[in-house]
Order: structure tokens, then C-alpha cells, then sequence
């Protein structure tokens, strides 16, 4: 018997009113072909009908029609799928909208009757004043009188009494008013934010809240959220020290946790907890934990060498179950940091609720959605490992840097003396090779693949007036400004890094390195990639071929309108396998923030950064307002690096790591002082980057060339002088740049919305090649515009799609593209102006 397909397919050159009836056979041989090759050539279809008979007598146009309707039917599918998908997310998003709309409705009450309350109690003061009696002191003074908690001790019966009142702390913290919460600088709820993130207002402690909806099971949520040092870099442990299951079907756990410390200035902190893990009346899962401590009753646990005991209040994790899948979660984090213990100047790390929500929670929201978003367990990225694989790679790059700054004496780190000078700390680690994470025996390019010893210089400085985020681009981009090829020779051949079977495109390049992206978590906050380091020499090696060193490198906080986010560098030489489980050996830069407040300057504050590393105070500058005005910011950096040695090359090794990081910490002091807008000038003001004479004219060159060809002015009339007209368009809000006329043009100059378009700095734009910021389509499109553009003096292009130096796509409205004409009429270079374009 025949059958119809579930949707017809209409015979070609047939009567509109027959359609075609295939097989059950047919249907599921077309099926087996689609999932094979979606959109097969015409070729691979007539040989379909050759090696299955079962087609025979179907025609190669009724084929094509079905793979037509096919591929229509699951696209529909998907975008169905899709638009199912965000609006569960809205009606979720809406309910929490709701939920904290009905909050701050019960503050806002709680605030008028207190405001009501106090105001009697002060017309009642008032009375009493006039009132000398015994009786009245002695009412008033009873009335305060209440006791905290009932005493308890560490029995199943006295812990179940300190978990319940931590989960009705908790919950007054999660949907109720027991705490004032304020909306997060800078988060605003949207459908494609991570979460309605909210931080403390005058409460004890640092306190952080945020809510949010993830497409994993209740149960699978908070399997990962008990997991800490897997998503919330800080932490060193957890150790579950005893279980305790309750009446109620709850799982009492007594917790002793480990947190890093950021910089090598302030020791690392502890906590001694009880974690609660209940289901609510209606089906919602909670975990909450709270510190234990003298007040509290229960178990105790002595003070630990050299970590600083801290406090933390009733946080944890509120997990409901959404209708169609997945969980709507509410997170609190509440700690008392210990501020005390900390130098002044690194306080604001530890009385800030903004940086305790950037690194926790909303780490534990960004990694809930990274994993609910890698769907299938075989999902595997371009570079055939699967996104657990290089969260692991990620994770254990961190965690080395963090062991390595922190050096802990029970992971066998011990201190060297010093040579007379306190600023770089050296520690050595001589314990087993496994803690060397692998590190060979042998000799490999003539350098000793030493094994049996690791070193750590670490050093902190103080840096003024630099956003963390512009000094990172800057070390990232310009490697070959800070770092000593000899030592990146020594640190490979420590792990017998050679030729690494790495393959991909090339989509930054920045000197002698480029950047090959492995992966990067969801808002482009870490980026996880490979440095290349092209045709490197040792200075003693001259007679040898240059090699190319390769790096696996995790980059993160490059977004500077970040509040409260550290900016890190960690990198490590990698070997030709590239294994998962490769050794590794951290070293890298960490630059924390110092103020909470947003910086409003620019992100791209290295004009001419070139001449200003190079040419001295006398050099030629230029007046005009290029950057906003930073303020006062304050980060310290951490510096540490790591060496792999012989023991009896001890004093070397540690003489040379010595001399090494001097030299990074004078070379990121100079970096840092030309990307500082603060160079004040004669009469006490902020001096502008540089500009040079060269740019004046090509400013000049740009706007007269737009004006003869397109009849129209690029600026607004009435700007006289070059200076005002390099700052105008320097400022225009449309991405405007230019590439030079060769046979492969490259970027010469852009303004500030272009290098915000293509991420990168006018150091690093001549790297960047025009033919590598489209695509294939894109490059037909405007390579079919040239003779246009060279014959009548400008052309427009439509709307689409384009890359950024760091491989993230960018739409734009539309785009114009003119020839520069010089003082003679000559052609000098071809100008592009990008119309409303936006990061997709």
C-alpha cells in the first residue's frame, strides 16, 4: 500500500492538484539521506537513485523538491522550538519580576510603619524627658533586654534547631525584606541578561542576591552549586567533615571550606559551616549554609595556620521547578570578610557586596547557564573537545596561578631568603613530580626538561589611574613589550613543548604571536585560547632554527564597564599533545579594583601608544580631549610566574625568576603610565593620548574626500583647525576606518567607535587585515565594489555581518566606503563608515 509523507510534495511540472506519494521505504531512505547530508548536490541525489532502487522511479527534481520541503519543515521546527524556549524564559522572568515587584511593595510598608514607629517612639522621648521616675528608667531599660539565640549544643537535635532558623534566615534574605537589596550597576533584567541581580544596603557584612532561570533539573542545579571550587574560582575546598540526615528527609553536612587569597598581600580566608539541605512544602529545593560559631552553639573547630577565619551568614540556593523544564533559582551570598586583617588599601575588596557578586554569584549563574546550555554530553567544540574538557583546562590553569601566588605550605611550598631586596618573594616546591602536574624527565632542545623542583617569583604593586581591563588588552596584545623570548624558550622546554598539532584560523594577530581561540564562556567574560609565538629565538642559540612556542592562555575581566571585576592574564606552556591532562604551569598577571565606582573612560585609551612608550617628555603632543577623565582608580596587580628546575640549579633558577619579574613590574609601570589619561599637564589638567601631525591630516583628508564625493559633510559644519577636526571624528558615534591600497589592505587608522568594533587598539590595528573581519560573502560583496569605488569615488554597502579581531560577530545597519584623496588628488587610502552596528 502507498503512503503520504506528512506534508505532500508537489511533483514538479505536474498539475498543482497531484501530488507525489511515497513509501514508507522511501520516506525513511529520503530521512536516513537528510540526516547524512541535509542539502545534497545534485550529483550525490542521482546517485541516491543508483543505489537505492527503491527510488528508482522517482525523478532527481521530486528528490530536490523533498529535501527543499525537508529542510523548510525543520527549520520551522527549530525556530519553534526556539521561540518556545524564550517564552518560557519570559513568563519565568516576568514571575520573578512579579515576585520582586510584591518585595519591595512589603518594604516599602515595613519602611512607612517603621517610619511611624520611630516617630512616635520620638514624640514619646520627648515626653519622657520630663519624667524622672524610677519606674520609667527601669520599664525602658527591661524593654531592650532579649536574648539572641537559646543555648545549643552539637547533638542531631541542637544542629536540626541551628538549620531550621538558617533556612527561615535565608529565606527572609531570598523573597523576603530582611534585607534592603538595590539593583547591581550596570544589570538591567532582560530576557538575554544573566539574572536580576541585586547587592546589600546597609547590613552587616558584604551581601549579594541574585535570581535567575536555568534550563537544568532541580536536583542537577544544586548538584552544581555544592560543587564550589568547580565554578567559583576563589575557592581552594570543600570538606565535608560529617552527614547528618534529619527527620524531615533534609541532609545536615558540617562544611570546612578554603578561599585563596586574591594578591599576595592579605591572607587567604576559612570558614567552619553547617549546609542544610531541605525540600518546602511546595516542591522547592533548598540549600543554605551558615557559619558556625560560639554565638551559634554547636560543634567548634580551631583556627587553622595562616588562614583568617571569616563569617558566613545564612546564604544558599532557593531551586523551584518551572512547568516545561528547567529551574528558577534564587541565590544569596552573605559574608563577613574579616576587613581587619588587610592592609587599608586592599579594604574596599573586602567591604564590597559589587565584587562578592561579580566572582560568586554571579559566577554560580554564569555556570549553571554555560553547562545548561551544552545540551548533549557529545557536544564537541571545532577543536574536537568537548566544553567539560576545556572548563577543566580552564579550571586548572586558575587554580595553579592561585597555588602558586598563595603558596601554601601543606601543598610543600617553602620561602627563600631574600637578596637583600623585599620586593619579588621567591618559594620553592620540592615535593613529588605529580605535584610538578607532570613535568618530565630528560632533555629536550638542549634544555633540561626539569622535573624534581618548581619556583615562584610573586610580587604586588600598587597601580594609579589605569583600568584594569585596558592594562590586560594591553599585556595580552603586546606580549613582546613585557616578556623575555629566553625565558619563554626555557619555560617550553620544561615541558617539551615543540610543533603543536593545533589547527585553526588565525583571528587576532598581534607581532610575533597569534591568538587562537579554543573557547569562551557565555558573555565573553573568560576566553580560553592558544598563543602562538612565531619563529622564537634564544639569544644563545643563534645557530639553531627559530621555533614557534605554543600557550594555552585564559583571559578575563576585558570588559571594563564591569563593576567590581578582576582582570586576569594566566597562561602556561603547552606541549605537542595538547593533552586534557597536559602538564601545566601557570604563571600570569592579576588586576584587581580597588573602587567600586564605573569608570567612565574609554576602553581604547592607546592612542598612538607607540610614541608614547618611545618618545620622552620633550616629545612632540598634541592638545584635545581623547579619553574621558578616569578619577582616581586604584587596582593592585599580582604577578607571579612559574619555573620548573634541578635542585642543584636552585640559586640560578632563583636569581634569574628574580631579575625577570623586576624587569615585567618596570615594564608594566611604563605601560601602565602611557595608558594613564592623568598626565597632567601645565596648568594641572588631564593630558590627552598623543596625536601626531600624520593624523591631523588624515583627518583632514577623510572629512574632504567624503564631502567631494558624496556632496554631503561627514562632521558638523562650523569646525575649524585639525585638532577639532581629529576630535570630532575621533568621536563619531559611527565606526569609521581606513586600509591602505595594497594587494592585502590592512588597517591604518580608526576612530573610537571602530576600535570598539574590531576590539583591539591603534598599536595593534596595522595586524589587522581588512579580508579578515568578513566572511566569504562579505569579501565577494566588496571586492565586486572596488573598481566602483576606485572609478567613482564611493560606493554603499548593505547591511550584514562582520568579525572583530577577536572572532565575535558584529551586524551593522549599513556601511559607506569612499577613497581618501590626498593634497594632489591622489588615491592615499579607502575609508569605511559602519552605520548602527552592534555586537550580536
Amino acid at each position: 500500500m502507498m503512503a503520504v509523507t506528512p506534508c505532500k510534495e508537489l511533483k514538479a511540472g505536474m498539475d498543482p492538484g497531484k501530488y507525489v506519494r511515497y513509501t514508507p521505504e522511501q520516506v525513511e531512505a529520503l530521512e536516513r539521506l537528510y540526516h547524512e547530508c541535509p542539502k545534497p548536490s545534485s550529483i550525490r541525489r542521482q546517485q541516491l537513485i543508483r543505489e537505492c532502487p527503491i527510488l528508482s522511479n522517482i525523478e532527481p527534481k521530486q528528490i530536490k523538491v523533498w529535501f527543499q520541503n525537508r529542510r523548510c519543515r525543520e527549520k520551522q521546527r527549530k525556530e519553534a522550538s526556539r521561540l518556545q524556549a524564550v517564552n518560557r524564559k519570559l513568563t519565568a522572568m516576568n514571575k520573578l519580576l512579579m515576585e520582586e515587584n510584591d518585595r519591595l511593595q512589603k518594604q516599602v510598608s515595613q519602611l512607612v510603619y517603621e517610619n511611624g514607629y520611630f516617630r512616635q517612639q520620638t514624640q514619646n522621648t520627648t515626653l519622657a524627658t520630663t519624667d524622672t521616675s524610677c519606674e520609667s528608667v527601669v520599664t525602658s531599660t527591661q524593654h531592650h533586654l532579649t536574648p539572641q539565640h537559646p543555648p545549643r549544643d552539637a547533638s542531631p537535635a541542637g544542629l536540626l534547631s541551628i538549620a531550621e532558623e538558617t533556612l527561615t534566615e535565608f529565606l527572609s534574605k531570598a523573597t523576603g525584606t530582611a534585607v534592603e537589596w538595590v539593583q547591581m550597576p550596570g544589570m538591567k533584567p532582560g530576557p538575554d541578561s544573566i539574572g536580576i541581580v541585586a547587592i546589600s544596603h546597609g547590613c552587616t557584612g558584604v551581601a549579594a542576591r541574585a535570581c535567575g532561570l536555568v534550563g537544568l533539573e532541580p536536583t542537577r542545579v544544586a548538584e552544581i552549586l555544592k560543587d564550589r571550587p568547580s565554578w567559583f574560582r576563589d575557592c581552594r575546598s570543600v570538606d565535608v567533615i560529617n552527614v547528618l540526615p534529619t527527620s524531615n528527609g533534609g541532609t545536615i553536612e558540617l562544611l570546612y571550606m578554603q578561599l585563596y587569597a586574591p594578591t599576595t598581600l592579605a591572607p587567604a580566608r576559612d570558614f567552619w559551616l553547617l549546609r542544610y539541605t531541605s525540600v518546602l512544602e511546595d516542591g522547592s529545593l533548598v540549600v543554605c549554609e551558615r557559619s558556625l560559631s560560639s554565638t551559634q552553639g554547636g560543634p567548634s573547630m580551631q583556627p587553622v595556620h595562616p588562614f583568617v577565619r571569616a563569617e558566613m551568614l545564612p546564604s544558599g540556593y532557593l531551586i523551584r521547578p518551572c512547568e516545561g523544564g528547567g529551574s528558577m533559582i534564587h541565590i544569596v551570598d552573605h559574608m563577613d570578610l574579616e576587613p581587619w586583617s588587610v592592609p587599608e588599601v586592599l579594604r574596599p575588596l573586602y567591604e564590597s557586596s559589587t565584587v562578592l557578586a561579580q566572582k560568586m554569584t554571579m559566577a554560580a549563574l554564569r555556570q549553571l547557564r554555560q553547562i545548561s546550555q551544552e545540551v548533549s554530553p557529545s557536544t564537541v567544540t571545532s577543536w574536537g573537545r568537548r566544553p567539560a574538557a576545556l572548563r577543566a583546562l580552564s579550571q586548572r590553569l586558575s587554580r595553579g596561578f592561585n597555588e602558586a601566588h598563595n603558596g601554601f605550605t601543606d601543598e610543600g611550598w617553602s620561602m627563600m631568603g631574600t637578596d637583600g631586596m623585599d620586593d619579588v618573594t621567591i618559594l620553592v616546591n620540592s615535593s613529588s613530580p605529580a605535584k610538578m602536574m607532570g613535568v618530565n624527565v630528560g632533555f629536550a632542545n638542549g634544555f633540561p626538561a626539569m622535573s624534581n623542583a618548581v619556583l615562584c617569583a610573586k610580587a604586588s604593586m600598587l597601580l594609579q589611574n589605569v583600568p584594569p581591563a585596558v592594562l590586560l588588552r594591553f599585556l595580552r596584545e603586546h606580549r613582546s613589550e613585557w616578556a623575555d623570548n629566553n625565558i619563554d624558550v626555557y619555560s617550553a622546554a620544561a615541558v617539551k613543548a615543540g610543533p603543536c598539532g593545533l589547527v585553526g584560523s588565525r583571528v587576532g594577530g598581534f607581532g610575533g604571536q597569534v591568538i587562537l581561540p579554543l573557547a569562551h564562556t557565555i558573555e565573553h567574560e573568560e576566553v580560553l585560547e592558544v598563543i602562538k609565538l612565531e619563529n622564537v629565538v634564544h639569544s644563545q642559540e643563534e645557530a639553531i632554527m627559530p621555533r614557534d612556542i605554543f600557550l594555552l592562555q585564559l583571559c578575563s575581566g576585558m570588559d571594563e564597564n564591569a563593576v567590581g571585576t578582576c582582570a586576569e592574564l594566566v597562561f602556561a606552556p603547552i606541549d605537542a599533545s595538547f593533552a586534557d591532562d597536559a602538564p601545566l604551569l601557570p604563571s600570569g598577571f592579576r588586576i584587581i579594583p580597588l573602587d567600586s565606582g564605573v569608570d567612565s573612560s574609554s576602553p581604547n585609551r592607546t592612542l598612538d601608544l607607540a610614541s608614547a612608550l618611545e618618545v620622552g617628555p620633550a616629545g612632540n603632543r598634541v592638545s584635545g580631549d581623547y579619553s574621558g577623565n578616569s578619577g582616581g582608580m586604584r587596582s593592585v596587580m599580582t604577578i607571579a610566574f612559574q619555573f620548573a628546575f634541578e635542585n642543584h640549579l636552585q640559586e640560578n633558577v632563583a636569581a634569574m625568576a628574580r631579575q625577570y619579574v623586576r624587569s615585567i613590574i618596570s615594564s608594566v609601570q611604563r605601560v601602565a603610565l602611557a595608558l594613564s589619561p592623568s598626565r597632567l599637564g601645565s596648568h594641572g589638567s588631564l593630558r590627552p593620548p598623543p596625536g601626531t601631525p600624520e593624523a591631523l591630516t588624515l583627518a583632514r583628508w577623510i572629512c574632504r574626500s567624503y564631502r567631494c564625493h558624496l556632496g554631503v559633510e561627514l562632521l558638523k559644519p562650523g569646525r575649524d583647525g585639525s585638532e577639532s577636526v581629529l576630535k570630532e571624528l575621533w568621536h563619531h558615534s559611527d565606526a569609521i576606518m581606513c586600509c591602505s591600497l595594497k594587494a592585502l589592505p590592512v588597517f591604518i587608522f580608526a576612530n573610537q567607535a571602530g576600535l570598539d568594533m574590531l576590539e583591539t587598539t591603534l598599536v595593534a590595528l596595522q595586524d589587522i587585515t581588512l579580508d579578515k573581519i568578513f566572511d566569504d560573502h562579505g569579501r565577494k560583496a566588496l571586492y565586486t565594489e572596488f573598481p566602483q569605488i576606485m572609478q567613482q569615488g564611493f560606493t554603499c554597502l548593505q547591511g550584514g555581518i562582520c568579525v572583530s579581531s577577536m572572532g565575535r560577530p558584529i551586524s551593522y545597519e549599513r556601511a559607506v566606503a569612499w577613497k581618501v584623496l590626498n593634497e594632489e588628488d591622489n588615491a592615499h587610502c579607502i575609508a569605511f563608515m559602519f552605520v548602527n552596528w552592534s555586537f550580536v
